[in-house]
């Protein structure tokens, strides 16, 4: 319960973040019943007589643990569930062990996944023989996953220890509430709580149990992240907790094992194998080893160039070389290149010139999708994103989209981005497909490459009560002016008309929220594998010079990043953190802006549709045949049969034929 990791101050700004993003909460509220809707789904929830209307009732039980085989064999248990083991797995009966969810430690049941790993290893080490291993003290850490809200918390988070004190952080209007548990030197960590900003997370909770080494309060500043000190991690610092890996493993897998990749180290330890956040922390770890070790810390991007991404720009940039032999002849070590670097300088080359993807001297250089143009599904078919800017569309224009899609016979599915995506599609159908969205009025979604895939937003003032500005308007804005840029990953984009956040734009590598007095800017925040909020960049701009400042932010993240950086990791790595980002942005620190500003002005002003340009041109469009031996026919009993189709969901009228037969 959250109750048990946030104080009354930390859980109100969560309080207030939630309802921000769009969520009503009731508190001291429990459910007692469930009204039936007229037609028998959820209609309603009873909270003490007070009824809460609803479409979809999801029910949050927490764990269980299933233990009546146990009890019926006599096993102990706890009062509350649970069976009840020593710090070795064992139960009261000989050779019988429980460890994960039905297992009951010192009186508390985990329910996480750290715990239940940690159980796994001491079990498996005592059944092997190696004698000695305890589970020791339970790890009861934990960190909200909510798309645009950060709250953490781990350790000794309520200062119970005798002695301890605390050092607190509170600034709501900054919304981020940070609260650091010491012991009474004011020296050792023992816990803390972060909400709104917890970008500290990762770094802090590895030092729970040592010395911070630093003045505390430097660690609850703004983006902490990259302004805290530097510290160096004891060995016994847990650093990965989904695996129970620590920093002296990390450093041993470097120094013994000879890893000198994150890669490499993943698979040695199984650090950052299960929700990979620890990434960061694991990389510093061997940069710092390796250099310990008097060896230089390689930033290559592979065998063929001694050269990170960033430098490799750079040199490629001045030297004038265009063609992929031209720069691998002057700037790499030799070799053909590789599935690492080709997509990389093909990036690149999509930067600096204006060239087609499939032109002959680039397609070698794509990856899958981006050969095509379109997206490789696991049947062999492909699917098909037009551009919907903003998510606005006209009746036609979903009327068009659905007469395609019949004709070609292909599944469809609206996105999460507020698009539709149409699967199932051959590669020889692709251009005919094009040809008819372009018809209908679009172009490519661009959903197959590295590069700005959409711009979620509300409705905004148009028709929303809390709207106070334009969110549509100024998302159907962002996406035409950056279409079709090529950059190091791919680019999502979020424009909420007011601070409720239905766009949730702080989850995305640009997000832009509407002030009273103008918008608000926030960058380099991404969801999926390793997830990160976004960090304030500006505040009250106005129409041109939130433009301007996307423009600058976005071009210099293509021409500084590494291969297949996402923003989220490249804010973190800058020089000078948010701030260094904004002397460059709105001070021209680097003397560089009027160069950004050329460059995005010239992709304005070339752009062209990709798909339409395989249209208009006969020899691109022969690449796409599904038998070259024959590309101007097909077998006739060949049959191609969608996966999904047997997954499809029950239409109206054929629950009854089912349930009958």
């Amino acid at each position: 319960m959250l109750s048990d990791q946030l104080d009354s101050g930390g859980g109100a700004l969560l309080g207030r973040l939630v309802e921000e993003a769009g969520v009503h909460i009731h508190t001291g509220a429990r459910a007692d019943r469930i009204v039936a809707g007229a037609d028998g789904a959820a209609g309603a929830v009873s909270c003490g007589g007070d009824l809460l209307e609803a479409q979809l009732i999801v029910m949050a039980t927490g764990v269980r643990p299933r233990d009546e085989l146990a009890v019926a064999q006599g096993i102990a248990t706890a009062s509350h569930g649970g069976i009840l083991i020593d710090d070795c797995c064992r139960t009261n009966v000989p050779d019988v062990y429980a460890i994960g969810d039905v297992a009951t430690v010192d009186g508390a049941l985990p329910g996480l996944i750290a715990p239940g790993n940690r159980q796994a290893d001491v079990l498996a080490g005592l059944l092997l023989g190696r004698d000695g291993s305890r589970l020791g003290a339970l790890d009861d850490a934990a960190r909200l996953k909510f798309s645009g809200v950060g709250a953490a918390s781990f350790g000794d988070a309520f200062a119970t220890t005798s002695g301890a004190v605390s050092v607190l952080y509170a600034d709501p209007t900054a919304r981020a509430y940070k609260r650091l548990v010491l012991s009474d030197d004011g020296r050792t960590l023992l816990g803390g709580m972060l909400v709104g900003d917890d970008g500290a997370y990762s770094m802090l909770r590895p030092l729970l149990g040592h010395e911070l080494g630093a003045d505390p309060a430097t660690f609850l500043m703004p983006e902490a992240a990259s302004a805290a000190p530097s510290v160096d991690l004891p060995d016994d610092a847990l650093v990965c907790s989904c695996n129970s890996v620590t920093a002296g493993q990390i450093a041993s897998a470097v120094r013994d094992g000879g890893c000198t990749t994150v890669a490499e180290i993943s698979a040695s330890t199984q650090a950052c194998t299960t929700c990979g956040s620890c990434e960061p922390l694991v990389r510093r770890i061997l940069d710092r080893q390796l250099a310990s070790m008097g060896r230089t810390v390689s930033h290559a991007m592979c065998e063929h160039f001694s050269m990170s991404r960033r430098e490799l720009f750079d040199a490629v940039q001045i030297s004038g070389a265009r063609t992929f032999s031209k720069i691998l002849e002057r700037h790499g070590t030799g070799g053909d290149g590789c599935d690492i670097c080709k997509p990389a300088i093909a990036s690149i080359l999509a930067h600096l010139t204006s060239a087609h993807a499939l032109d002959p001297d680039r397609a070698p250089l794509q990856d899958t999708n981006d050969r095509v143009l379109a997206n490789m599904q696991k049947d062999g078919s492909y699917s098909v994103v037009p551009r919907i800017p903003g998510g606005e569309i006209t009746p036609d224009g979903l009327v068009a989209i659905g007469t395609i899609a019949k004709e070609f016979g292909l599944y469809t599915k609206v996105t999460g981005a507020q698009r539709i995506d149409m699967f199932g599609a051959r590669l020889d159908e692709l251009p005919a497909i094009w040809e008819r969205l372009i018809d209908a009025g679009f172009e490519s979604g661009h959903a197959y490459g590295k590069a700005l895939r959409n711009v979620k937003s509300c409705v905004g003032s148009s028709w929303c009560r809390y709207g106070v500005r334009d969110s549509v308007g100024m998302a159907v804005a962002l996406e035409l002016r950056y279409r079709g840029v090529r950059s190091p990953h791919k680019l999502k984009f979020g424009v909420s008309g007011c601070a409720r956040e239905c766009a949730e734009a702080r989850s995305k590598d640009v997000g832009v929220i509407a002030t009273e007095k103008g918008w608000n800017l926030y960058v380099g925040g991404n969801g999926g594998f390793n997830p990160r909020h976004s960090d304030l960049l500006a505040e009250d701009l106005d129409d041109d010079a939130l433009v301007t400042a996307i423009d600058r932010f976005v071009v210099y993240y293509i021409r500084t990043a590494d291969r297949l950086q996402r923003t989220a990791r490249w804010v973190e790595d800058l020089d000078g953190g948010i701030e260094g980002l904004r002397q460059v942005i709105f001070e021209d620190s680097l003397g560089i802006c009027a160069d950004l500003d050329a460059y995005m002005q010239d992709h304005v002003e070339s752009y062209q549709d990709e798909w339409r340009q395989v249209l208009e041109d006969p020899e691109r469009r022969r690449q796409f045949v599904s038998f070259v031996n024959a590309p101007d026919s097909h077998d006739e009993h060949l049959r191609y049969v969608p996966e999904r189709a047997q997954h499809r969901p029950i239409r109206a009228g054929e629950r009854h034929e089912l349930q009958a037969s």
